[in-house]
């Protein structure tokens, strides 16, 4: 393994310990963040669907 490997490594385990105790300090925030990201996937799911069905009654 290069010097970029062994860097990218570090880096990335230094990432993901700040992320995680990021979450787990504001885990309140975090579950309202996933909960309306949650709601935005439903809304734009809902918007497909429709517009598929208008494309499709169109036809």
């Amino acid at each position: 393994m290069d010097k970029t490997g062994i860097a990218a490594l570090i880096v990335g385990i230094v990432l993901l310990v700040l992320g995680a105790y990021a979450i787990w300090a504001f885990l309140p925030e975090v579950i309202k963040a996933v909960e309306g990201l949650i709601g935005i996937v439903v809304l734009l799911a809902g918007l497909m669907l429709i517009i598929f069905g208008i494309l499709i009654f169109k036809e």
